[in-house]
């Protein structure tokens, strides 16, 4: 999430928000975020109900839920899914923030 802080302005600059999800309760995920002083808006989602929607991969040998980012358009359509294979496998800023820019080109 320190990636997404990082370029949050071009985020915002682009019109776009930044929702992150996680399986934690509301007081495990509200303490991070005042901890981390992060910018955009957190969802607990403590039943997963939300992450299931998603498809986001549970994956025990690695501790977990593996990350997912997915970029909706203002109609709602999912333009961009990446499952990540590991903790590590997170798209970089600069491919998201591209991502965003097609995207003011598609018609609504």
């Amino acid at each position: 999430m320190a990636q997404l802080r990082q370029d949050h302005h071009e985020f915002v600059r682009r019109g776009a928000q930044i929702l992150v999800i996680g399986a934690e309760d509301a007081s495990a995920f509200a303490g991070y975020w005042q901890e981390n002083d992060l910018p955009f808006i957190g969802l607990p989602d403590p039943q997963h109900t939300v992450l299931k929607l998603f498809g986001q991969e549970v994956n025990l040998f690695k501790l977990g839920r593996m990350p997912a980012q997915v970029v909706v358009d203002r109609q709602g359509i999912a333009r961009y899914v990446h499952y990540g294979h590991s903790m590590e496998d997170i798209p970089a800023n600069a491919e998201i923030l591209e991502i965003l820019d097609s995207l003011e080109s598609v018609p609504a």
